[in-house]
């Protein structure tokens, strides 16, 4: 009888370590996903920033593109202007 107590004391024991465990990766399961959910939304407010950059840049290369135009057209303005001081 003293056996059979044992064996179920240890198997009584086992089950309980077993469920500690369970516990453990379910929380550590959890932590990760957590973790996880952290990482995809700190991803999207990346994606937003390169966006907002991309635009920025593209405003600003219009805005060079511009600048180029109107630095050309004043040359331009510049030298007819000289040629007919000269003449």
């Amino acid at each position: 009888m003293q056996e059979v107590s044992a064996r179920a004391s240890r198997a009584a024991d086992s089950i309980l370590h077993q469920n500690t465990a369970t516990s453990e990766i379910a929380r550590n399961a959890a932590n990760a996903a957590r973790g996880t959910n952290m990482v995809v939304s700190v991803l999207g407010q990346v994606t937003d920033a390169a966006n907002g950059t991309r635009a920025a840049a593209g405003t600003m290369l219009t805005a060079s593109n511009s600048v180029d135009a109107s630095v050309g057209n004043l040359r331009d303005e510049i030298e007819s202007f000289l040629s007919k001081v000269v003449a």
